[in-house]
């Protein structure tokens, strides 16, 4: 089995989510191309929806039109699995003189919201959630103070609900991080005319109008196709190219990773617009070594850490990811998925109080009943698994991959020789 050809992955997931919620805050009207058909953003597009606002499809392209502030007063939203619309909406409806319960399916009724609820009560928005600060959350939005605040873990989610409400706050809002998380929020509310600046490890945000522009285009996802790319390193004699991704500093971290580990990688840039993007070619590399992951890389690596957990099954030596607390509120407990679902196809994993250590390289054979938990990204690194194993693919509720990369399987088949 081998990979070899091109491909594009779907929009980024986390660009579409933000130019979709955007849109209830913006005034204008906007023509957004290649928005993510993941099922996350369309939970993004039906909240948009269900709060007033207008988007719509036409083929391929979202068609926003600016809500300028102007939602309905008394909205539930199901949230279904995105986590990502959950918290952005917080941070959009704090401002929003109204009463607002946002709930989800069963994965996301058991990841944490309180942390987000915090800082915006602190800001003046009533926000309650249920017990333990999971969902339902109940927002009775109104006026906002900024305030100065300094983030406890690295968290682009968290992050951007303070900076969505702090457009919407008088004064100024300042968010201090000490860890470096994904910036997608920031640069797009700069290009849609927000008073914003980076300054001494803070962002500093006035309240202020946001415009959409009239055409928007979305790289390709990185994390969806570091899940491909790496495929194509364990291989033996794949050669594929990844076209038009994302390559943002703050999301192209794996790529350092691969290469660190041997990985064969050429990156070319191809535009900067609306962020740096291009295409990522990726080699068969017949000796791959063990890595590490440090805490302070984590949140720029936090979709991918499962992929790259098992290219070091397939790698010389002992890898460790640092304090990897964060992977076990996911969408899943994905460090006790990986250590339970990769050991039964024979790879050497284990917890070591907040770290998870790796031993390579192991030689992974056929697993039944490989259970993929309901997350996306367990189930595309057991299919994964499965072609390094030369085995079927045969893994429990596998349809889920669809949250993120509906076309996973598919690409897969297009590029298998």
């Amino acid at each position: 089995m081998r990979l070899r050809g091109s491909f594009a992955p779907p929009g980024d997931k986390s660009i579409s989510h933000r130019v979709a919620l955007l849109s209830l805050l913006a005034k204008g009207k906007c023509a957004v191309s290649n928005y993510s058909d993941a099922q996350d953003c369309m939970d993004s597009v039906r909240a948009v929806k269900l709060l007033g606002g207008s988007a719509s499809f036409t083929g391929v392209k979202l068609n926003l039109v600016g809500s300028n502030r102007h939602l309905i007063k008394h909205a539930d939203i199901d949230c279904q699995n995105s986590g990502t619309t959950m918290r952005l909406l917080m941070g959009i409806l704090a401002g929003s003189k109204g009463q607002y319960v946002l709930t989800g399916d069963d994965s996301l009724m058991k990841r944490p919201m309180e942390r987000i609820a915090k800082p915006l009560v602190e800001m003046g928005a009533q926000i309650c959630c249920e017990e333990r600060g999971f969902p339902p959350v109940t927002v009775n939005g109104g006026s906002l103070v900024g305030i100065d605040y300094v983030m406890p873990v690295a968290s682009a989610q968290l992050k951007s609900a303070i900076l969505l409400a702090g457009v919407q706050a008088d004064g100024v809002t300042r968010v201090t991080e000490e860890v470096k998380s994904r910036d997608h929020t920031e640069l797009m509310l700069k290009q849609f005319g927000v008073d914003i600046l980076s300054e001494n490890g803070s962002w500093v945000v006035k309240k202020s109008d946001i415009e959409l522009p009239e055409f928007f285009n979305i790289p390709g996802d990185p994390s969806s196709a570091a899940f491909i790319i790496c495929a194509a390193a364990m291989l033996p004699k794949s050669d594929l190219v990844a076209q038009g991704i994302l390559l943002n500093v703050t999301r192209s971290k794996f790529l350092d990773k691969l290469t660190s580990m041997g990985a064969d990688i050429n990156i070319e840039f191809q535009g900067d617009s609306p962020e740096p993007w291009g295409a990522v070619r990726c080699v068969y590399s017949q000796r791959l070594s063990a890595c590490e992951v440090t805490a302070g890389e984590l949140p720029q690596l936090i979709d991918e850490i499962p992929i790259l957990a098992l290219l070091a099954t397939q790698s010389e030596g002992v890898s460790v990811f640092h304090q990897i607390g964060e992977l076990r509120i996911k969408e899943s407990d994905r460090v006790a998925a990986l250590v339970s679902e990769l050991g039964k196809m024979g790879a050497r994993l284990e917890i070591k109080d907040e770290d998870l250590v790796i031993y390579g390289p192991t030689t992974l054979k056929l697993a039944r009943n490989l259970q993929s938990f309901g997350d996306h990204r367990i189930a595309m690194t057991l299919a994964i698994a499965c072609m390094v194993a030369d085995t079927p693919i045969n893994i429990e509720n596998i349809d889920c991959i669809a949250v993120s990369f509906p076309n996973f399987l598919t690409t897969l088949g297009e590029l298998s020789q």
